[in-house]
């Protein structure tokens, strides 16, 4: 078993005691990724959708410093201050992902840092 420690300066720098993702074999774990520009590393905007794309376009920065894509993408956990943004989340993660989507789950939380309404993480597992 590899593992290594995946980090790109495309996206948002860790904000604690992490890494912006770890690869084990093909398989890679990103970690949250919330609606920052990773150069200011403040918040894009106070709208979800806004929040919504930005996170997107982390992820994609991370998966693609891993070798990756956001289509290879199999579970993705997609944390909300407020579920009513739901099938907004819906018509934004359609325009960065492919059918079949992944497995995903979308929680309602109280809150999430530096005041975010929206953070996604994902497990992506590469092409051998």
């Amino acid at each position: 078993m590899s593992r290594q420690v995946i980090h790109t300066d495309q996206a948002p720098a860790a904000i604690g005691a992490y890494s912006q993702a770890i690869k084990i074999d093909n398989t890679v774990y990103l970690s949250g990724q919330i609606p920052l520009d990773p150069h200011t590393m403040q918040l894009v905007s106070e709208d979800f959708a806004e929040q919504a794309h930005q996170v997107f376009k982390n992820l994609r920065a991370v998966a693609k410093a891993a070798g990756g894509e956001l289509n290879q993408l199999v579970k993705v956990n997609a944390y909300l201050t407020d579920l009513d943004h739901f099938s907004a989340l819906n018509e934004i993660m359609a325009q960065y992902f492919d059918a079949p989507y992944p497995a995903r789950a979308a929680i309602g939380v109280n809150s999430l840092p530096k005041g975010a309404l929206v953070e996604i993480e994902g497990t992506l597992v590469l092409d051998r």
